[in-house]
């Protein structure tokens, strides 16, 4: 395997590191004296398409490594966003390394008005995190952290971790950006019955307002069995993205479409939105909706009023 590594910051020691302790062919690239934001996305956008064009065939993964304080999201619209760069470059996913000791007093961290807390923007952003230290904390404390990164990110896969030992797998080809891999990406609970709607939405309400030191970051689900208009789908998302675009760091669903066999995959980031058909549904499946939203100052009671408009 064949890594790229890319690194912002002033003082590359964490690209030494990595090449002194690496087995496989790498490149690492240091981009100095900046924070990975909107200020240096076009050092970004630079590097990016300097590496397609020069090392195109001597790479199968670039990773990028950001400073421990920066919003994940310029880097993500960069891919999305950048018309150059998305022609050449796919994002495959965000990973978060969480550390089991301090970061509950990270996330707690008061900021001020309206400012966001910068850990738990990382941890709503992740599609994977590597929960690591596990063997600093009790067993308390550590089921603690877990439900509360669970309040703010209900959709990324969490793998506990020692001296972050995790499995390449976990952390290359997560396809956290791909249509195609979405319906086994949405980890909510599809046990859940028409009739049981009502009550499944009382539990998710408990599960992520528990606690009443918790930031205005979440993440909302919505499983419901059921067929949806296509029209009325696309009418709610786009007033949606309208009014809390800044507000919904990422959003991702699995539709049943009334008059069609196949589900309906979408997904989104702030502004950006991306649907399209996908796998049939068996001829004795049940097809279940299956959505979820993370973001900043999310109206639960709004966005099941908003899906139970759609439906057929």
């Amino acid at each position: 395997m064949r890594i790229t590594y890319v690194q912002f910051g002033e003082v590359d020691i964490d690209g030494s590191l990595v090449a002194s302790h690496s087995s496989v062919s790498e490149d690492i690239v240091m981009v100095n004296n900046g924070c990975l934001c909107c200020t240096v996305r076009g050092d970004l956008v630079k590097m990016l398409l300097e590496l397609v064009k020069k090392k195109r065939d001597k790479f199968d993964h670039i990773v990028i490594e950001t400073t421990g304080l920066a919003n994940p999201a310029p880097v993500i619209e960069t891919f999305c966003m950048d018309e150059l760069v998305s022609r050449h470059v796919k994002l495959d996913g965000v990973v978060t390394l969480v550390d089991a000791k301090h970061a509950m007093q990270h996330l707690n961290e008061v900021k001020p008005r309206f400012v966001v807390n910068e850990a738990v923007e990382q941890v709503a952003y992740a599609d994977r995190i590597i929960l690591n230290k596990i063997d600093l904390v009790t067993e308390t404390e550590l089921e603690v952290l877990t439900n509360r990164i669970k309040h703010i990110n209900g959709m990324a896969q969490i793998k506990l971790a020692k001296f972050g030992s995790v499995d390449m797998d976990f952390v290359l080809g997560v396809g956290g950006y791909d249509l195609e891999r979405i319906d086994s990406q949405v980890q909510v609970d599809s046990s859940c019955s028409p009739s049981h709607h009502r009550e499944a939405g009382h539990e998710h309400h408990n599960h992520h307002h528990d606690h009443v030191h918790d930031s205005t970051v979440s993440s909302v689900s919505i499983v419901y069995e059921g067929t949806l208009d296509l029209d009325e789908v696309d009418d709610w998302l786009e007033r949606l993205i309208e009014e809390k675009g800044e507000d919904l760091y990422r959003m991702k669903g699995v539709l049943s479409i009334n008059g069609s066999d196949q589900r309906y995959v979408f997904q989104g980031v702030h502004s950006t939105l991306d649907g399209c058909p996908g796998s049939t549904w068996g001829p004795d499946e049940k097809r279940i909706n299956k959505l979820v939203f993370i973001g900043r100052n999310l109206d639960e009671t709004t966005l099941r009023k908003g899906f139970r408009g759609c439906l057929v």
